[in-house]
């Protein structure tokens, strides 16, 4: 009796399960892009010293590091925008002429939440003894909105294709079946800085430009 019972619910759904699996429907992708001027910037730096003393060359960073960081709180950045990234000791052994050395550096991230201060607060770390920049990252605080407002421009440009499609076809869009979000690029650039191709006046003259927030999404809708 319940394989019987279990047989007619069966058949019965068979044609809930066609009726699903004919539904007609056309997929597109669609792309938003908003440019954004930045308004912010991290610095990524890192100091760095060498010599044949463990304690001496971690004695000198740190005091470098001190003096860096002392200098940063003068010029008013707040101490919750000044991370330590990681801090390494490290031997290095010249295999030719066997000579050990050992190098300790610091990576420190600033966070300048106003990018009108990066001129001078560049020139106040290459005089204060920072010897290395790794990166520089370009910012906006209100990436929330312009990442909110390249989605709705993705969805609305792969519902504008979808239309294109379909109409010559003499076929309507109905609702959207799926939506998912891809390859979307709202995260920022690195600029990457060599030291010894850097001056303060190459960094005085960095122009931030333009960034691009970029979401990509495809969407399946349904047709009549």
């Amino acid at each position: 009796m319940k394989n019987l019972f279990f047989l007619l619910t069966f058949i019965f759904a068979l044609p809930l399960f066609a009726q699903e699996s004919n539904v007609k429907s056309v997929n597109v992708n669609g792309e938003g892009i908003v440019k954004v001027v930045p308004d912010q910037v991290i610095i990524k730096s890192r100091i760095e010293h060498e010599g044949s003393s463990a304690t001496e060359v971690k004695k000198e960073n740190d005091a470098a590091v001190n003096k860096i960081i002392k200098y940063l709180k003068a010029q008013g950045i707040d101490e919750k925008n000044i991370k330590t990234d990681y801090i390494n000791l490290d031997k290095r052994i010249d295999y030719q002429t066997k000579a050990e050395t050992y190098v300790a550096n610091q990576a420190i991230s600033i966070h300048l939440q106003d990018i009108t201060q990066y001129e001078t607060i560049m020139k106040g770390l290459l005089e204060n003894g920072l010897n290395r920049i790794d990166g520089i990252q370009f910012k906006s605080s209100k990436m929330e909105n312009f990442e909110k407002e390249a989605r709705k421009k993705a969805v609305l440009a792969a519902k504008e294709k979808a239309q294109q499609l379909v109409e010559p076809l003499g076929q309507k869009l109905g609702n959207a079946i799926s939506i998912s979000e891809s390859n979307s690029n709202i995260g920022q650039p690195m600029y990457r800085m060599q030291m010894d191709a850097m001056s303060t006046e190459s960094m005085e003259t960095m122009a931030p430009g333009e960034m691009e927030v970029k979401v990509n999404v495809n969407i399946s809708f349904q047709l009549f």
